[in-house]
């Protein structure tokens, strides 16, 4: 009866299963349901921005949007320095990295914590594309799209309890949208101050970790439990407006601000060498300090006198006296051509101490190259006094906040009188008629400056500070501004050209003390130029 039953059985099941496949067949051949309609189509360009975004992901962002540039060349920077920027970085994060570790595992009774591999593996990050915006303030803000499928090794060997376990993450991909802000601007390098770096959305995270071999990201709702937490933790930390900070330079000091005057009375020459083929030399000093960019100063010509005598005074702004020193370069006028060198030398701020005037008697020599032989023949003395007056400490900047307010005059200024300070920051729209290499000229009563010539620029520019020490305050006086273009060219008719030219009220920047605008050049068709204009009493 069993045998029976079994071959009833086994015939029943082949005859069920060959029944379904053929009723399956015939339904899936002859029934269609009523309520499916053919799909639309349509051509690309009757579809909606949203539609083909969706359609076609991976665009690249310049593509979708306009206001993202390619950047293809930072791309091919980062392949082929990508072998070296792996290993520098890998070796300042395991710098970096050390301490922090030897600090912390006696915390846990961890016997040791180090790297047995590190390193980003050979695919570099790329830029999908970058915005820019432009602002106002002096800082630049820049919004890269940056995806990162990598193949990096990174091996962490922990050892505890004589115990050892190792853990691996390999496999790393990030996309993120970071907004990176420099800022302030300076004018030393690296030519900012501060990074600000900023999340605009959550970041795209995914790695394989691996624990003694095994991958613990295949464990069921770990994957995406560690993925959501570390996307919470780096939104919470750096999600817009939440930045991460890291100071590059001290603002105060890359701005080099003032920090005091050095006085400086030149004396005497003596013993020195004629110049002139018939007669003796007409001798003048010419003084200025390193590291900076204002013109220099000069002393009154003394003509036909190889012992002259000048008992002349100058003030000079101070903004490092650690590196800075003073110039001096004792000049024979000429009437016609090129006037003759008669010998220089330097004295470095480091030599002084402040508040205490100290004379020197300086061996006036041709270069300051000490291996020279033409230095050791003998060019004459000259005698200076020089003191150096730092601000008093309320008088300084504190803060870089602080240091964008207006500053005090120095404390030997006279009385009622105080500095004017123009500043010269840039200009737009300025072109010549012959060529557009375009420099500044300020005339100021009788007195001239001239910032550094830009070549080849309709949108110079400068900054660059020009101060006036004055008895008075300067209400009735105007202040010239030229934009000046000049070539080199020889045989050219129009060597030296006027781009346009501004003259300013001085009463305005002395009744609200600072003044910062764009003026519209005279005589340009479209020519602006920012001028900031101070004036500092005591």
């Amino acid at each position: 009866m069993g045998f029976f039953s079994t071959i009833l059985g086994l015939f029943g099941f082949g005859v069920g299963i060959s029944a379904g496949l053929v009723i399956g067949y015939y339904l899936f051949i002859f029934f269609q349901p009523s309520d499916v309609k053919d799909p639309e189509i349509r051509p690309l360009v009757e579809q909606d921005s949203e539609t083909l975004q969706g359609m076609l992901p991976e665009i690249p962002l310049w593509v979708k949007n306009p206001d993202y540039d390619r950047v293809d060349w930072i791309n091919k920077f980062l392949e082929y320095m990508w072998p070296y920027l792996d290993k520098a970085i890998c070796m300042t994060a395991e710098n970096i990295a050390k301490p922090i570790i030897e600090e912390q595992i006696p915390k846990y009774k961890i016997d040791a914590v180090k790297f047995e591999k590190l390193t980003l593996g050979s695919l570099p990050p790329t830029f999908q594309g970058m915005k820019v915006y432009v602002t106002d303030e002096k800082e630049l803000i820049m919004e890269p799209l940056i995806k990162w499928a990598g193949n990096p090794d990174v091996t962490i060997a922990v050892k505890a309890f004589g115990l050892k376990a190792t853990v691996q993450v390999v496999d790393l991909q990030v996309f993120a949208l970071p907004r990176i802000t420099l800022k302030p601007l300076v004018p030393s390098f690296p030519c900012f101050a501060n990074i600000f770096v900023s999340l605009m959305e959550k970041p795209y995270v995914d790695f394989g970790l691996k624990l003694i071999g095994a991958d613990l990201m295949s464990i069921p709702g770990l994957y995406r439990f560690v993925q959501e937490l570390i996307k919470d933790q780096v939104a919470n930390m750096y999600l817009w407006p939440k930045t991460l900070q890291v100071p590059v330079l001290d603002p105060s000091k890359a701005f080099k601000r003032p920090v005091g005057v050095l006085h400086v009375k030149v004396l005497r020459a003596s013993k020195l060498k004629k110049k002139d083929f018939l007669g003796a030399s007409d001798p003048y000093v010419k003084l200025k300090l390193t590291e900076d960019k204002l013109t220099s100063k000069k002393t009154t010509v003394k003509h036909k006198n190889l012992n002259p005598e000048w008992n002349e005074e100058f003030d000079m702004i101070v903004k490092d006296p650690q590196t800075q020193a003073l110039e001096l370069h004792v000049i024979d006028w000429e009437q016609v051509g090129k006037h003759d060198k008669m010998g220089m030398n330097v004295v470095p701020l480091k030599e002084l101490t402040a508040d205490e005037p100290k004379g020197f008697t300086l061996e006036l020599l041709k270069n300051m190259d000490l291996n020279d032989a033409q230095n050791e023949k003998s060019r004459g003395q000259l005698e200076v006094e020089l003191t150096y007056k730092p601000f008093k400490e309320d008088e300084m900047p504190k803060t870089f906040e602080e240091s964008k307010t207006l500053q005090k005059a120095p404390e030997d200024t006279p009385d009622g009188g105080g500095v004017l300070v123009v500043i010269v920051h840039e200009a737009q729209d300025v072109e010549g008629k012959h060529h557009t290499n375009p420099y500044v000229t300020i005339l100021f009563r009788g007195e001239k400056r001239k910032t550094k010539h830009v070549k080849k620029n309709r949108d110079p520019r400068w900054e660059e500070e020009f101060t006036f020490m004055l008895d008075e305050p300067p209400v009735n006086d105007k202040l010239h501004v030229e934009v000046q273009s000049s070539s080199s060219r020889i045989g050219l008719l129009h060597p030296k050209e006027t781009l346009g030219y501004i003259d300013i009220n001085l009463s305005d920047v002395v009744n609200n003390k600072r003044i910062n605008e764009r003026y519209h050049l005279i005589d340009s068709k479209n020519g602006r130029i920012q001028i900031e204009l101070q004036w500092r009493t005591k």
